[in-house]
């Protein structure tokens, strides 16, 4: 369920026309395949996670840049993160 609310999360702040979140696989990549997402979407990602969510990331922090992978470990970390 959180994938999914991910994955429109994602297609709600890209603006991404013809995508539904039944078409975004949440294994694959999101930058350079996959998606083909770049810096600035994840920019934009990161400030709607942080205003939907509460949490809090570091651009700089190569953990959370393992955690943009894909919408599953994006998912995974909103799960441990989240603020109760």
């Amino acid at each position: 369920m959180l994938e999914q609310e991910v994955k429109a999360l994602i297609i709600d702040v890209l603006q991404l026309e013809d995508i539904t979140p039944d078409d975004i696989d949440a294994e694959a990549p999101l930058f350079v395949e996959g998606l083909g997402l770049d810096s600035i979407d994840a920019l934009e990602i990161g400030v709607a996670l942080q205003k939907r969510y509460g949490i809090t990331l570091s651009a700089e922090s190569q953990e959370t840049r393992r955690h943009f992978a894909s919408v599953r470990a994006l998912a995974s970390m909103i799960e441990a993160n989240r603020k109760k």
